[in-house]
């Protein structure tokens, strides 16, 4: 497949992430960002003032790594001189993409549905991701609403703790994830048949998909409290769980009797040999004592020698991570994407899901990402504008 080029009136993290990946493929991304308000004193995605600064005013740590290696555009879509720059931007840059997250009562609004948009290209793929989808245009939404409206927190956390979110915005980055793979698939749909496509990404229906292991055991005679809060225990298999060991904690996920019989065998764990854990369902009905008794085997021992008797198990198991070590990991350092900022200072970055040959060209470095309207002038100008047109543009507010 060629490079592609997308617009994407995006903000916030589920979109941005969505063509990122794009971005990891080669394809060129132009983000659309809007011109500010009188008096408004921060400019564009609100996402660009999270975190601390890192270059300039409107680049902070938490907008950087979503927005490597893209384009910025500003544009004024309030007036209608805007919205027919989109048009001329999809036709003149051969756009065959459109994306947003805006709220989908707006679109219309902004010029940027897709019935007005595919008036500049019969073919161009449309994606929107919103809270609920194209069928609830008014419903705003943001990660941890979705994962308290869709059973996540009712799920998540310890059995006498109160509901909680999930340490990392699962809901934003699957969105993004179904946005690409729909896109992947519309445009190997468009090869055939030469037709464009709406796609309707709805963060909720995404949420509600993963519950795979949830939902239908309902239906098939599971109380609702078994499924409740169970905190790093696993509900069905036992032992998996987090436990104590002389300098930290280590998590082992033991899912078979095989499994079992085999650690039971070494003599750190011989003392648990016990009929009452035989089989899974019994190790279920006796799962505190247990739990217990695990840890008081691995609290007398460091976690190294708890994971040498695991491993010669063949046992899943590992340390409990800390965040600021997970990019010296072996299987991470060496797949590690990388930046630079303006000032110099080299950041590391998380590995793509899969490698693509666009990264391994670029050795896996991408380019720093762009400052608030930075491609504005370059972008009109390779459609066609010329400066003079360019500046009564931003005379009359329709170009930041």
């Amino acid at each position: 497949m060629r490079p592609q080029v997308v617009l994407s009136m995006e903000q916030a993290l589920t979109m941005t992430y969505a063509t990122l990946r794009c971005v990891h493929l080669g394809w060129r991304v132009v983000r659309i960002e809007p011109t500010p308000l009188p008096g408004q004193r921060t400019k564009g995605d609100p996402n660009r003032y999270i975190g601390r600064p890192v270059a300039g005013d409107d680049r902070h740590s938490y907008f950087v790594a979503p927005n490597l290696g893209k384009e910025a555009i500003a544009l004024n879509l309030k007036e209608r001189a805007g919205q027919d720059l989109v048009q001329q931007l999809i036709r003149g840059l051969g756009a065959d993409v459109f994306c947003t997250n805006t709220i989908p009562f707006r679109h219309a609004q902004l010029g940027i549905d897709y019935e007005t948009l595919r008036r500049a290209r019969e073919d161009l793929i449309w994606c929107s991701i919103s809270a609920m989808g194209l069928d609830h245009p008014e419903v705003p939404g943001y990660d941890p609403v979705l994962q308290a409206m869709c059973g996540y927190m009712d799920v998540t956390g310890t059995p006498d703790g109160p509901p909680m979110q999930t340490g990392i915005p699962l809901v934003d980055l699957h969105a993004g994830d179904e946005a690409f793979a729909q896109i992947l698939l519309a445009l190997l749909e468009r090869g055939e048949t030469g037709r464009g496509k709406m796609i309707d990404i709805s963060m909720a229906r995404v949420a509600v998909s993963w519950l795979q292991t949830f939902l239908p055991m309902l239906d098939l005679d599971t109380a609702p409290a078994e499924l409740k809060r169970s905190g790093n225990e696993h509900r069905l298999f036992v032992p998996v769980n987090a436990y104590r060991t002389a300098d930290g904690h280590i998590y082992v996920a033991i899912g078979s009797d095989a499994q079992w019989n085999r650690v039971t065998r070494d003599p750190m764990f011989a003392s648990l040999v016990d009929e009452r854990y035989a089989n899974n369902t019994g190790r279920r009905e006796n799962r505190r004592e247990l739990h217990a008794a695990i840890e008081a085997i691995t609290s007398r021992h460091p976690s190294a020698e708890v994971a040498a008797v695991l491993a010669a198990a063949s046992i899943p198991h590992a340390p409990i991570t800390r965040i600021e070590q997970v990019a010296d990991l072996p299987f991470v350092a060496g797949k590690a994407l990388r930046t630079t900022t303006p000032d110099g200072r080299a950041v590391r970055l998380p590995p793509p899901a899969t490698a693509t040959e666009h990264l391994d060209r670029l050795g896996g470095e991408l380019p720093f990402a762009p400052s608030y309207g930075e491609h504005t002038d370059a972008l009109l100008a390779e459609i066609g504008l010329s400066a003079r047109e360019i500046s009564s543009l931003r005379e009359g507010g329709i170009i930041a």
